[in-house]
């Protein structure tokens, strides 16, 4: 992938990103979105919020710099990475703003277990999550080389639920006006959650793709979710799905093929052969060789992926997190009376 098609900013308003719609290969923009679906098309989105997780911090008595990374909660501790790691050990101790950090176990490559409190001695999770709020700063991915002006400009307009390291990118497009349109022409809106882990970024090393080991990420889809999925089909409308997170959480709970609530770990990986059973359409962005979510795009569109690809760098869209995105729909399917 060429540098200059790496988006650093993105661009203003939101809606306004370039919309390649893969059916006919035209250009449009994401405010278009309610103008390419269906009056019975159901829009799901990820809900959840990228957690302020880089701290900055100071090494207790010594005072040397430190930089940690929160990866997610597990039971009391944390997991994180810490930068530099070196002379960090377990009974370790960091200030980081409002919050001390205890270092749990012996740091393997920078990541480890760490417990957390508040100044005032607090570990109970919610008294946590707002010291994070206050004292750190939300990381963008490691491909972006500008600092925000509003770091809000990383968190969808619908964010809710805190637990991600990274922000869902497609969901990032979307603006009350493109909610607002989609409402008034009868568009369902549901919501998932799914807590996106920095090994997102993580490349695939294998030389063949079924040997790659696939993260595992926490999701939520809830049975109201599943209930207006359930009616959409038997309208004849179509399950959007605005990003591969998504998708990943949307199939997990549609493994066994009619849909149920699920809440938990996933480790879904989908691969070309996958066959999909709760998305139709999907709004995602271009994203980086060598990823699991390319695999995904190239699972939901074989290989013509290729194709679009080719196109989108050829009429100079803008890739990955702030970059633009792609609609890819099959033909519309004919009412279903049930499941």
């Amino acid at each position: 992938m060429p540098d200059e098609a790496v988006a650093q900013t993105p661009v203003e308003p939101r809606h306004s990103a370039r919309l390649l719609r893969a059916r006919d290969l035209t250009d449009r923009t994401v405010l278009d979105l309610p103008d390419l679906l269906g009056p019975y098309d159901l829009v799901v989105v990820n809900e959840t919020k990228v957690r302020a997780a880089r701290l900055h911090g100071r090494r207790e008595p010594t005072g040397g710099r430190v930089e940690l990374l929160l990866l997610g909660r597990v039971g009391e501790r944390w997991q994180a990475l810490a930068r530099p790691a070196r002379r960090l050990r377990p009974g370790s101790i960091i200030r980081v703003g409002e919050l001390t950090a205890r270092i749990e176990t012996v740091p393997v490559e920078g990541r480890m277990e760490i417990t957390l409190r508040t100044v005032t001695g607090e570990s109970e999770e919610g008294a946590v999550e707002k010291a994070i709020a206050r004292s750190g700063t939300v990381p963008l991915p490691p491909y972006i080389h500008r600092r925000l002006d509003d770091p809000g400009r990383y968190q969808t307009v619908y964010a809710n639920q805190v637990g991600s390291a990274a922000a869902p990118t497609a969901g990032l497009h979307l603006t009350p006006r493109v909610l607002d349109r989609l409402s008034a022409k009868g568009i369902g809106l549901a919501r998932v959650e799914l807590r996106i882990g920095l090994d997102t970024f993580r490349p695939i090393a294998t030389t063949d793709i079924n040997d790659h080991q696939m993260h595992t990420e926490w999701i939520n889809v809830p049975e109201p979710t599943v209930e207006q999925i359930r009616r959409t089909r038997r309208s004849g409308g179509r399950v959007v799905a605005i990003g591969t997170t998504v998708v990943r959480a949307l199939e997990t709970a549609w493994k066994d093929g009619t849909g149920t609530a699920f809440e938990g770990p996933t480790d879904l990986y989908i691969k070309p052969g996958y066959r999909f059973r709760a998305v139709d359409v999907l709004l995602t962005n271009f994203h980086l060789p060598l990823s699991s979510l390319l695999v995904l795009v190239a699972a939901f569109v074989g290989d013509s992926w290729k194709y679009l690809y080719e196109t989108a760098l050829e009429r100079g869209y803008r890739f990955l997190s702030f970059g633009d995105a792609m609609l890819l729909e099959p033909p519309l399917t004919p009412p279903r009376e049930s499941e």
